[in-house]
């Protein structure tokens, strides 16, 4: 893992979204961490799909902060 230290996402986020944000944060590390070459074909489409799931989930938390943002800024 890296020394990097957890930082709070910009913008004003819901707790449920906070905490989805640092969970793909923290598998991003795990992955980051992990012997990739140690890994056979399985296990590395399962990488992929887990990391599919995390860029899927912040987009989610993206569209929803944008939505929000939207509501926010019309008259």
């Amino acid at each position: 893992m890296t020394d990097e230290q957890p930082h709070p996402p910009a913008g004003p986020l819901t707790d449920l979204q906070c905490a989805r944000v640092e969970r793909v944060r923290r598998d991003l590390e795990r992955t980051r961490a992990d012997d990739l070459t140690q890994l056979d074909a399985d296990g590395l489409i399962l990488l992929v799909e887990r990391l599919r799931g995390c860029l899927v989930d912040v987009l989610e938390v993206v569209d929803e902060v944008l939505e929000e943002s939207d509501e926010l800024t019309e008259p």
